[in-house]
């Protein structure tokens, strides 16, 4: 079993359910996308470089094995997934005080 992409796959779905549920609209913000893109390009050279040189080594049978450069497309979605998770939470509680 893919147990890696499963989880990859699930953390990026709990984060549009949070998105949703807690009301943020992060997903409909320009700026989000463009803050997005930068820790990708970041991901990319230092996720890159950790698996191109073997640092990073990833079990085939967990994974889809579908790669952007070296690095495995369940990167990419748990990246999404703590970045947008963390912003929603941010956006929830600081909104969230200043009405309290």
């Amino acid at each position: 079993m893919k147990e890696y992409t499963f989880i990859a796959a699930a953390s990026v779905f709990i984060a549009v359910f949070l998105d949703a549920r807690l009301k943020t609209s992060l997903f409909r913000k320009p700026l989000f996308y463009l803050f997005l893109f930068v820790i990708f390009l970041f991901k990319l050279l230092v996720n890159g470089y950790l698996t191109g040189n073997d640092i990073v080594m990833y079990n085939p049978y967990m994974i889809l094995n579908f790669r952007v450069g070296s690095i495995p497309i369940e990167d990419f979605l748990f990246g999404f997934s703590m970045v947008s998770m963390s912003i929603i939470f941010w956006e929830y509680f600081i909104h969230k005080n200043k009405h309290a």
